[in-house]
């Protein structure tokens, strides 16, 4: 369904998500007690040595319980349905076929609620492949409908996206790289949100007329 006049105002939804997710970020890695892949008794969360994870897991790698769980467990609820809203958004307002805005929308949320296995699941990798498939199909309807809409900037933003992800799984099975994975990840995170972030913006300001 097309998005405009006041429901617009909806197109903005995800960048205020996306702002409460990182606000939730940096208040949990305040409350982690300490520990990293670098050094397993370093006291707080390092920005360049701690994972995401890290700040989700029951126990801190210091062995300490770990404070920051709880906001980390709404940051990543905020995160999921963030993005879950602008696939469901971004879907509504393309102009192209059914079969692609129902591809863009049923495999991101998917993808989305795939997240939240991983904390109970027992193989942690299946459910990451699941989901990063699913995000894959969700990624590549969006870039279609950016191109198609010639948005040409953003469609490249999301090329360099996915060059980051590719860029992860190689260091995350390269042993000898994985000090840098913490870092990589975050910037393609950062990156990614940003993204999303204008692409929002982009059909706030220009509706279904571009």
């Amino acid at each position: 369904m097309a998005i405009n006049g006041k429901n617009r105002n909806w197109l903005l939804l995800p960048v205020g998500g996306a702002l409460l997710f990182a606000a939730l970020y940096f208040l949990a890695a305040c409350f982690y007690p300490g520990g990293s892949q670098a050094d397993a008794n370093a006291r707080g969360f390092s920005w360049v040595n701690n994972y995401w994870c890290n700040l989700l897991n029951e126990k801190a790698i210091n062995g300490r319980s770990n404070a920051a769980r709880p906001i980390a467990l709404l940051a990543m609820i905020v995160l999921g349905s963030t993005l879950s809203a602008f696939w469901l958004l971004f879907a509504g307002s393309i102009r192209t076929g059914k079969v692609l805005k129902y591809v863009i929308g049923v495999s991101g949320v998917l993808s989305m609620a795939g997240m939240f296995f991983l904390l109970t699941a027992t193989d942690h990798d299946l459910v990451i492949n699941i989901s990063s498939t699913l995000g894959l199909l969700a990624v590549t309807g969006t870039l279609i409908g950016l191109y198609a809409r010639k948005w040409f900037g953003l469609f490249t933003w999301g090329m360099v996206n996915l060059l980051l992800v590719a860029v992860n799984n190689y260091v995350y099975y390269n042993k000898e790289l994985l000090f840098c994975l913490p870092v990589i990840q975050k910037i393609t995170f950062a990156a990614f949100l940003a993204w999303v972030c204008f692409i929002s913006f982009r059909l706030y300001r220009k509706g279904n007329n571009e």
